[in-house]
């Protein structure tokens, strides 16, 4: 980094937020100012590893006190939008976690009071700076896999619905179930590798037999789908086909796998050994023969990457990656994923649909 300014930086939220504590503990340009979480032992425990930090019970009694450059929101999804314009208001850049928002109507207001207050929102797609990830960038960028015309990307669970009976199974906190919460990632990678092709309509379908059943035995609160299938249509020509759940009766105890074919060749990026490791592999023909590239990580440092990235582009007045433009054509399209499945019938988009 170029400069020896520190950004101050808040965090709302100290469940996931304890994984953006990490990443910004790691890096030498930030200072860790403040902490905000309405429950007490929580925050009395992630406190004690952050001494100098200041502790508020709620958002609002911290931006009353603090000027903050950098928050990160990781709240329950139905708070992302308030406390983003919270904290863009107040004058602070803002990372959120994904889903950016409960719907795209939502982030359309978080992009234009970012707008209006001249600060960032950067969504915390952390699959895309996975190095695999990176590096299968980097061959689509330099046209190894030639025109894109078919993809296909999932994570599904074999039986893992992130704190059942709490607030990720009532859709008035989480706006949905996997898609929302799973299928986000895997379908903005895919995305992001596509170049962001403009989709024209999207069929998809939603289940929810599984955990319905398992929630009226034990009396908890759920009313979203435990699984979720699109096909999406681009105006370009290209398909990508689209799957996640939370419980599915399948081999592995978690799938993760985005699959990509062009004209020149294909790739694909896939979790290992049902965990959080991954390989990318690039195929292709070259004189007559087959090839099969695989990415080699080398050895680094425990960070996360997005988080550097986001800093050095504030500090540095450079452009950042996974903007909130970027989240709202993923908003879109969960939107129209879950309008189709309700009426049980293709949904049109048009193109540059109420971007502003």
């Amino acid at each position: 980094m170029t400069t020896q300014r520190k950004l101050k930086v808040g965090v709302i939220g100290l469940g996931i937020g304890t994984q953006h504590l990490l990443g910004y503990r790691s890096n030498p340009s930030v200072e860790i100012t403040a902490l905000a979480d309405l429950d007490s032992v929580r925050m009395e425990k992630v406190a004690a590893e952050y001494p100098q930090a200041r502790c508020y019970t709620t958002a609002e009694a911290m931006f009353e006190k603090e000027k903050l450059d950098l928050v990160s929101i990781c709240t329950p999804n139905s708070l992302h939008r308030p406390l983003t314009l919270l904290a863009l208001e107040n004058g602070s850049h803002v990372l959120c976690e994904k889903p950016m928002a409960m719907n795209a109507e939502e982030a359309r207001e978080m992009n234009a009071a970012a707008r209006r207050t001249n600060r960032r929102i950067m969504i915390h797609f952390s699959t895309r700076f996975h190095e695999q990830s990176l590096a299968m960038k980097a061959q689509v960028d330099a046209g190894m896999l030639g025109d894109i015309y078919f993809g296909r990307t999932l994570w599904h669970r074999r039986d893992n619905a992130p704190r059942f009976g709490g607030w990720f199974g009532i859709k008035a906190l989480s706006g949905g179930g996997p898609l929302i919460d799973l299928g986000v990632h895997r379908l903005d990678l895919a995305l992001w590798l596509m170049g962001f092709p403009q989709p024209t309509w999207v069929m998809a379908a939603t289940y929810d037999p599984l955990l319905r059943a398992r929630a009226e035995k034990e009396g908890k609160p759920f009313d979203v789908e435990d699984l979720a299938v699109a096909s999406i249509r681009f105006r370009n020509g290209a398909t990508l086909l689209l799957e996640t759940s939370w419980v599915l009766h399948q081999k592995e105890d978690q799938k993760m796998e985005t699959s990509l074919y062009g004209t020149k060749g294909g790739l694909t990026l896939r979790n290992l050994n049902e965990g959080y490791a991954y390989e990318g592999e690039v195929y292709h023909a070259q004189g007559g023969f087959q090839f099969n590239t695989r990415h080699h990580p080398l050895p680094t440092l425990p960070r996360l990457p997005g988080i550097d990235h986001y800093v050095d582009a504030i500090l540095n007045d450079r452009p950042h990656i996974a903007t909130g433009e970027e989240g709202l054509a993923v908003m879109e399209l969960l939107d129209a994923i879950y309008e189709s499945a309700r009426l049980g019938a293709p949904v049109c988009l048009q193109e540059g649909e109420n971007r502003a």
